[in-house]
């Protein structure tokens, strides 16, 4: 017996990811600098001298886009060898709980799937727990570890 859901049709928006270049980061940062407005991380918004400067010297960028929107990034630094640290990772608030970032973490554990130690931060209540944890990511103090964060601030950081 089929429920008058499963005859319906439920249109998704196709979603590509791909590893954005050097150029296409810098020629796409308007955009990338609205994800940001769009999640309140104002620490990046304030200063985006600062982070365009990231963002050109980040190891790689991975972007998510619904058609030519950009609607999630991942930003990776490190050696690349031996340790990589997602720094940044956003989807548009409109596209979250879609598997845009599922897609995005894999594609970015995909390419460093050889590094020895994958790291990143999160708030505790972020909800992003859950997906970080689904992926095979544990939190330090269940390993055994610390960590420490010594953020600067002020008008001129």
């Amino acid at each position: 017996m089929m429920s008058s859901r499963e005859g319906d049709a439920v249109e998704k928006d196709v979603v590509e990811v791909r590893e954005l270049s050097s150029d296409e980061r810098l020629a796409r940062f308007d955009e990338i600098l609205d994800l940001y407005e769009a999640v309140g991380w104002t620490n990046y918004t304030s200063r985006p001298e600062a982070l365009r400067a990231g963002y050109a010297g980040s190891l790689a960028v991975w972007g998510a886009f619904t058609g030519d929107k950009l609607v999630g990034v991942v930003r990776v630094v490190g050696d690349g060898a031996t340790i990589v640290f997602v720094q940044d990772f956003i989807v548009a608030p409109s596209h979250q709980r879609t598997g845009i970032g599922t897609q995005l973490m894999r594609d970015v554990m995909n390419r460093f799937s050889d590094v020895y130690q994958m790291e990143l931060l999160t708030d505790d209540g972020s909800g992003a727990c859950a997906l970080y944890e689904s992926l095979g990511f544990v939190r330090g103090d269940a390993m055994g570890c610390v960590s420490y964060v010594r953020v600067a601030v002020g008008p001129d950081v």
